[in-house]
């Protein structure tokens, strides 16, 4: 199914963020405009991140990085996280990348964050006393209530999930995920999910990205 191009439903928002892609807003130019033809300014670039911008210092994923050149370039208003604007543009990226290898670097300023999404990842949480390390670590490959334990990597998201009927970012599926141990859900963008993405993207290093995968 995700190998099908007619049968994939996640390259429906591959076609709108190509819309979008080439759409020009009122207050700026179009991302067309800055960037030229996705196939070619955008290949590879997926891989990449998360990663730190210099500008701010903050680490930043591609919904966060889409919606920076949104605010600095187009001088538009951001897209709400998990908006099927912000997803479609998203897929749109990161499909150009397909088939590429995850490359993230954990290097200079990204270092920090990786050893708290690593921190993350090993700690406890929640009134069921998890950590993610437990199921995706541990016991991948086991079945947990009839499904099998995936090791949790990153490589395919946005993410058509067969059980959401929609697409989703990687911070949906954590915030399932902590709401699963019965621990803290972090907002859509938080520092703490986005360290744990580069920490999983980390782990996912050198698997081909899939975006937009089709999950269960």
């Amino acid at each position: 199914m995700q190998a099908d191009p007619m049968g994939n439903p996640g390259l429906l928002w591959v076609a709108e963020g190509e819309r979008l892609w080439a759409q020009t807003p009122t207050s700026g130019p179009s991302c067309a405009g800055c960037h030229g033809a996705a196939e070619d300014a955008l290949r590879g670039v997926a891989t990449r991140y998360p990663e730190v911008d210099a500008q701010t210092g903050r680490l930043m994923n591609l919904e966060l990085r889409i919606n920076a050149c949104r605010t600095r370039h187009q001088h538009a208003t951001a897209y709400d996280y998990e908006s099927d604007e912000l997803l479609a543009l998203t897929a749109f990226v990161a499909h150009q990348s397909s088939g590429l290898p995850v490359a993230v670097s954990i290097e200079g300023p990204a270092r920090a964050w990786f050893e708290r999404g690593r921190e993350f990842f090993v700690t406890r949480q929640g009134q069921l006393n998890l950590a993610c390390k437990h199921c995706h670590q541990d016991n991948w490959g086991k079945r947990l209530r009839g499904e099998r334990v995936s090791q949790g990597h990153g490589n395919g998201y946005p993410t058509y999930r067969l059980e959401w009927q929609t697409l989703g970012s990687l911070h949906r599926r954590l915030k399932v995920c902590s709401a699963g141990v019965r621990a803290r859900m972090y907002d859509y963008g938080s520092d703490e999910y986005l360290a744990l993405e580069l920490f999983l993207a980390w782990r996912a290093n050198g698997l081909p990205l899939e975006a937009p995968a089709v999950r269960r």
